[in-house]
């Protein structure tokens, strides 16, 4: 286990950092400013030190200085808020000095205390996160970097398309990293909140301002000011609230429930739904105004099945976390991770870290190797398999086609419209199947 010294003034964040870490094994001891730091930094030994960049009576830096002079083989980490404080440091000290960005998180702290006193790792990978959150290499992923980069340079509004588990929240997490903002980045889902609290939520309240006010509360635009406001699960906002929402979009700024004064915000706004957009524009479910105010810059997120290539290396990056998490080696087949790479993943990388988490769970200790289940299954995905008998052999097309239009008419209570656009036909083209299928049976009996 580490011997720690964390250095930081904020008392908040030291003392719950002091807590998970003492909590994970270590043994913690915290400064709040550079010379309590110089004293504990003579007074002990420490494997890895974790300095704030800024503190009352002078910089991180300086303790660097101090424990460089007292310490050899220490593993030193700079939190900050910036992820471009990392090629400044490289600059000053060399690329032995790692660095943190708030939030810190605990895939962070393990990543970092993972490195021995000697300077090797004992994460065997040699993953890259990309803005210290996504991984994979692909040429879909190498788009999304791009455009990720681009945004970052600009204060545009951003919203991001794509299906449920395919990292919306770590690719909205990497924008504000790459925006280099000064303030938070602060993620609340807008499908969690009853209709009655959802406006307390997202601009605050006064002291009884309603029944249960005890007290002022900011609000989520509050608490992003100068960084990063994540709307998960936009499009469930209810429809008779999204003009509120509008409104403090277009003034830039909101009014507590219950009071007068207006308070400015600035932040930038990033949005996400798992909704296709024709779907969101077909449904009504957001307003049109609200969605292009939204939606500035639009970001499709590739799922998993589009970018296999990722595969392993996503399958490396977690069993690297699982590893640290629970002390162990454990490693995976070539012919298990050939199954992986085949698989659809209908729930893309969400499903594939669960999937691995419990074939680490039920590893072979013998080999060292994770064990897969005889199939791998997801009970999300797409092809309905309990509400029809399956493709076999000796079907014809004619047949198949036949079964899914039949099925999917039974699954929408014989809604010809929508099973219409759910397979992607024209209202006339159904008919048309089915009259032909109706002739058919007359003409068989």
């Amino acid at each position: 286990m580490a011997n720690i010294l964390l250095v930081d003034d904020d008392t908040k964040f030291l003392n719950a950092t002091t807590e998970l870490l003492r909590m994970l094994g270590h043994t913690v001891h915290g400064a709040s400013s550079v010379g309590e730091a110089k004293s504990m930094a003579v007074a002990s030994r420490y494997t890895h030190a974790i300095l704030d960049l800024i503190l009352p009576d002078g910089s991180g830096l300086h303790v660097l200085d101090a424990l460089n002079a007292e310490h050899h083989n220490l593993q030193v980490a700079l939190v900050t808020g910036h992820a471009s404080i990392k090629s400044f440091v490289m600059n000053l000290y060399g690329p032995n000095i790692k660095y943190l960005i708030k939030p810190i998180d605990l895939e962070q702290l393990n990543a970092f205390l993972a490195t021995s006193s000697d300077g090797s790792s004992s994460r065997e990978s040699g993953i890259k996160k990309h803005f210290g959150h996504l991984v994979g290499e692909s040429p879909v992923m190498q788009k999304l970097y791009e455009m990720i980069e681009r945004v970052s340079q600009t204060q545009a509004n951003v919203m991001l398309v794509g299906e449920s588990g395919a990292g919306k929240e770590e690719v909205a997490a990497s924008i504000h990293v790459a925006s280099q903002v000064r303030g938070n980045f602060v993620p609340i889902n807008c499908g969690a909140f009853s209709t009655e609290l959802i406006n307390s939520e997202l601009f605050g309240h006064e002291k009884g301002a309603f029944t249960g006010a005890i007290s002022r509360k900011p609000g989520v635009f509050e608490l992003a000011q100068d960084g990063t406001l994540f709307l998960d699960e936009i499009t469930e906002m209810p429809i008779d609230l999204q003009p509120n929402l509008l409104r403090v979009l277009e003034s830039r700024k909101v009014i507590r429930l219950g009071g007068t004064a207006q308070l400015d915000v600035n932040c930038r706004v990033v949005s996400a739904t798992n909704r296709p957009e024709h779907e969101i524009a077909r449904d009504k479910k957001l307003r049109e105004d609200l969605y292009f105010r939204l939606a500035v810059f639009p970001i499709h997120i590739p799922p998993l099945r589009t970018r296999r290539d990722d595969i392993p290396l996503l399958v490396e990056h977690f069993l690297t976390d699982l590893n640290l998490q629970y002390n162990a080696k454990i490693g995976i087949r070539e012919e298990d991770l050939e199954r992986l790479c085949q698989y659809d993943w209908p729930g893309n990388v969400r499903e594939l870290r669960h999937c691995l988490h419990r074939a680490y769970i039920m590893a072979d200790q013998a080999t060292g190797k994770i064990r897969l289940p005889e199939r791998i299954q997801s009970p999300f995905s797409r092809v309905e398999t309990t509400q029809s008998n399956g493709i076999h052999f000796g079907k014809t097309v004619e047949d198949v086609e036949r079964e899914l239009i039949q099925t999917t008419l039974e699954h929408l209570d014989g809604d010809k419209k929508k099973a219409a656009e759910m397979l992607g036909i024209s209202l006339k083209t159904l008919y048309n199947r089915l009259n032909s299928y109706t002739a058919s049976n007359s003409y068989s009996e």
